[in-house]
């Protein structure tokens, strides 16, 4: 008669192996789509801006209430002063429900229940930090260019006055305080963004009509003149 095998213990130091499906990245064209919902106040991809939320390229290992110049609710800049940094597993908790990890943030979203819609959001937004996909700590890295400038034309230094003097056509539409009220505030743009921005509508890369017609009346120095204008106003 062959002894029976006692069962084999597993040791109390083995290391617990969590079940990650859930934390895995979902579909980022699907994520696109579940953004739909955050557009009113998030803003991503080149030339985003803070807006009632602030942008969100580079979020992937981003502290908490870290991003410069935005104004944070105190519970958000506390719990990064607590050490809370946006990675693949924060960020599915707070997109689940934001006020369970931080109580009193100012978003006002209810969050997502749905694990797929988080899935495949995260995907998205990981597209706008860096690479590997697969690597939620790893620092943020910028993003291309719409249109490749000759590096003369990214180094025109523009004349603020004259911009002034220009830019009274555009601020018909655009709001001189930065408001937004259906159409993108433009002040405190980074110069060099301002001028990709205009050059891509004037090779109708970007496209909205007006700004293309806009755009194509416009030489480098001109286009240089409102970078460094609106770049400075408050």
């Amino acid at each position: 008669m062959q002894p029976v095998a006692e069962p084999v213990q597993e040791s109390a130091t083995d290391p617990v192996i969590a079940d990650a499906s859930a934390l895995e990245f979902g579909d980022p064209a699907r994520g696109e789509e579940v953004f739909a919902q955050c557009r009113s106040c998030h803003q991503i991809g080149q030339g985003a801006t803070d807006r009632i939320g602030p942008h969100l390229n580079g979020i992937f290992g981003r502290r908490a209430g870290a991003h410069d110049g935005f104004r944070y609710s105190e519970d958000m800049s506390m719990m990064g002063s607590d050490g809370l940094t946006w990675e693949l597993d924060t960020l599915n908790a707070y997109l689940e429900n934001p006020k369970a990890l931080v109580s009193r943030t100012r978003m006002n979203f209810a969050g997502l229940d749905d694990p797929q819609d988080r899935s495949n959001i995260l995907a998205y937004l990981r597209q706008f930090s860096a690479s590997p996909q697969n690597i939620p700590e790893a620092a943020p890295t910028a993003q291309a260019r719409e249109v490749e400038l000759a590096p003369e034309v990214l180094a025109i230094v523009g004349d603020t006055d004259y911009g002034e003097y220009l830019a009274s056509e555009c601020k018909t539409c655009h709001q001189q305080d930065g408001s937004d009220q259906g159409i993108p505030a433009i002040t405190q743009w980074p110069t060099e963004d301002f001028v990709v921005a205009m050059h891509a509508y004037k090779r109708k890369i970007r496209p909205h009509p007006v700004m293309q017609m806009m755009a194509n009346r416009l030489s480098d120095e001109e286009i240089a003149a409102l970078a460094a204008y609106f770049a400075q106003t408050e």
